[in-house]
């Protein structure tokens, strides 16, 4: 049987010590998933590995992207899933560190393929929640996708504009390509959320 070991939680909390000590322990490596780690160009404010602490454990995804590439939580999924077997070949543990959670529940549960939005779509959203309101969102919604209208927290402009952004990329409703099917994984997820104190996170 092989084990994902997933560490979680806010900035700062010490989610990459912590990664670091159980892989040590354990002498295996770490997948990152945060988002912001991805892009060479932001290796700063982005609590990324230092060159040290990389050298200490290998790390994968990190610093792997240009930020003109596009890439999203599917893209994730599919090259983790792609590459992690190559890693349980030599260890049945594996950790995976990161805040981002899409982009964990994408391995751990898979997550639906939907399409890249063009930025004139997302634009004219963006235009329309800012010049119209949340209110003019819900109309639209409701005329594109009574469906998840009717399930959809309509106090959140950006899960309407989510909504929205897709029925008008793909000329389909939201709720077509938003199965929400969990995905059979190989191995099994242990997730760890870290935490502390609120005032000492932040001072």
């Amino acid at each position: 049987m092989n084990f994902l070991v997933v560490i979680t939680g806010p900035t700062g909390v010490g989610k990459t010590k912590t990664a670091i000590e159980i892989a040590q322990h354990f002498s295996t490596e770490i997948i990152s998933s945060d988002s912001r780690q991805f892009y060479k160009e932001i290796p700063i404010g982005t609590a990324a590995p230092t060159p040290y602490e990389q050298k200490q454990v290998p790390h994968h995804f990190v610093g792997h992207l240009s930020i003109q590439d596009t890439y999203n939580a599917y893209s994730f999924q599919n090259d983790v899933i792609q590459y992690i077997p190559s890693l349980f070949k030599k260890n049945n543990i594996v950790i995976m560190c990161g805040g981002s959670g899409m982009y964990i529940d994408a391995v751990c549960k898979g997550i639906d393929n939907i399409p890249d939005i063009e930025p004139e779509i997302r634009q004219k959203v963006i235009e329309q929640h800012q010049n119209e309101g949340i209110a003019s969102l819900r109309t639209t919604l409701k005329k594109l996708d009574p469906d998840y209208y009717a399930i959809v927290d309509l106090k959140n402009p950006a899960r309407l504009m989510r909504a929205i952004e897709v029925c008008f990329q793909t000329g389909k409703p939201y709720t077509s390509v938003r199965k929400n099917t969990q995905q059979k994984r190989d191995f099994v997820c242990i997730p760890i959320a870290l935490s502390m104190p609120r005032n000492e996170l932040y001072t």
